[in-house]
C-alpha cells in the first residue's frame, strides 16, 4: 500500500526500502490503514499510554517514533503479549544504555511466551490424540453395532408378523 506522507526537509530514515524524512508525520487514518487497525484501536493504545502523538488542536500528529512504537505494539499483540507487557518493554527505550535493558526484558518476556505456547501445544496435541483414539474406538463400535443389528434384524424379520404401519416421525435437523 502506498504510504502518503507529510514530508518536510531534514535528516532521513529508511522506510520500506525508501527514504523517510525525520520530520515526516502521519495522520491517525494513515497509520490505521497501514497497520490494518481501526482509528479507535490506535486511540485506545494512546489512552493506555503506549502512544503519545503530538496534538495540534483536535488533530493527532504521529511521528516516525510513534509509527515504530505502533509496529512493536502490533507485533507484540500478534504473538500474544499483554498490553502491560508491551508497555513495559516500550518504557525501557529511553534508558540510555543502547537498548540493552529493553532487549533483555523483551527476550525474557518472549522466552516466557514461547514456553507457554509450547505447553499449550503439548496440551492441544494430547487432546487431538485423545479425540482421535476416541473416534477410532467409537467408529469400531458403530461397525460392530451395525453388524449385530443387521444379523438380528434378518432373523427377527423371518419369524415376525407384519408390523402395523405407523406415521413417519418428523426428523429434527
Amino acid at each position: 500500500m502506498e504510504q502518503q506522507l507529510h514530508e518536510g526537509s531534514g535528516a532521513t530514515h529508511r522506510h520500506n526500502g525508501g527514504e523517510m524524512a525525520r520530520d515526516t508525520t502521519f495522520s491517525i487514518t494513515e497509520l490505521a490503514e497501514e497497520f490494518g487497525l481501526t482509528t479507535r484501536a490506535i486511540r485506545f493504545y494512546e489512552d493506555k499510554g503506549l502512544l503519545s502523538p503530538e496534538r495540534r488542536g483536535q488533530t493527532r500528529i504521529y511521528h516516525p517514533r510513534d509509527r515504530a512504537r505502533l509496529t512493536l505494539i502490533v507485533r507484540g499483540k500478534n504473538v500474544g503479549l499483554a498490553l502491560a507487557e508491551i508497555k513495559e518493554i516500550l518504557s525501557l527505550y529511553d534508558q540510555h544504555d543502547g537498548c540493552v535493558t529493553q532487549n533483555r526484558v523483551a527476550v525474557d518476556k518472549f522466552r516466557k511466551r514461547i514456553a507457554l505456547l509450547d505447553a499449550q501445544r503439548r496440551e492441544i496435541d494430547l487432546q487431538i490424540k485423545t479425540l482421535e483414539e476416541s473416534c477410532a474406538r467409537l467408529e469400531a463400535q458403530i461397525v460392530e453395532q451395525v453388524k449385530a443389528a443387521g444379523n438380528g434384524a434378518a432373523a427377527a424379520k423371518s419369524t415376525a408378523r407384519p408390523a402395523k404401519t405407523k406415521k413417519p416421525e418428523k426428523a429434527i435437523v
